[in-house]
């Protein structure tokens, strides 16, 4: 059992960075303002159960969608790496507030015109919590997770649903909190937990695009 609660919590530490509830809990503030207290929670918990199948799809059919377009481990990497660095830069450095993104734009939009609009899928799910870093991460995982000899199979077969699960819940709760939340930190507080998170980014970013490079090095040595 501790085997597979440090399996989990090294996968929350590599996902939740980049999942970053923080940021969706401001994106959900901003959209659901003029939502009852009711729909707020179906939104929180259908935006959860989205994420779960998004994460899930992804570490069990990424690699067999790899393997239809040809595309490569170590170009799958180094590709992430790309996107999880940008991500990261952005929010370091953020050029207009979580509300204001193209997509939250859209749905505001559709607000207006509409008080039963669904934003659970998008934006909340996707982009802003299982967006493309996220994905790629996760395949990118999976693909070397089964030549861990770290864990006992069984370890391996059950961490990464516990952890799609986990990281779900932590959404939900987060969610169902979110004025709870903005009022205990704080909007600057939120600002310097995404900064915190867009460092972590950019790190894992960069780690990825070296790790890549040396897979590529490796595979095609000088001749």
């Amino acid at each position: 059992m501790s085997e597979l609660m440090k399996a989990v919590g090294l996968g929350l530490v590599v996902i939740l960075p980049l999942a970053n509830p923080l940021t969706t809990v401001a994106l959900f503030l901003g959209l659901a303002g003029d939502m009852n207290f009711s729909e707020r929670n179906r939104q929180s918990l259908q935006a959860s159960i989205y994420v779960f199948i998004i994460m899930t799809v992804a570490f069990y059919a990424g690699n067999a969608v790899m393997d239809t377009f040809g595309i490569s481990i170590p170009g799958l990497r180094i590709a992430g790496g790309l996107i999880v660095a940008f991500i990261g830069f952005r929010m370091l450095f953020p050029q207009q507030q979580a509300g204001h993104s193209v997509e939250a734009e859209h749905k505001l939009d559709e607000l207006s015109e509409s008080k039963t609009v669904n934003i659970a899928f998008v934006p909340l799910a996707m982009p802003s919590t299982a967006g493309p870093g996220t994905i790629a991460m996760i395949i990118s995982a999976a693909s070397t997770v089964h030549h861990n000899s770290e864990f006992t199979p069984w370890v391996l077969a059950v961490a990464p649903v516990l952890t799609f699960f986990m990281v779900s819940l932590i959404l939900w709760i987060s969610l169902r909190s979110s004025g709870a939340i903005m009022r205990l930190v704080g909007k600057g507080g939120i600002e310097a937990i995404s900064r915190l998170m867009g460092f972590l980014l950019v790190c894992m970013g960069v780690q990825f695009i070296i790790n890549g490079m040396l897979e590529v090095i490796k595979t095609y040595p000088a001749s």
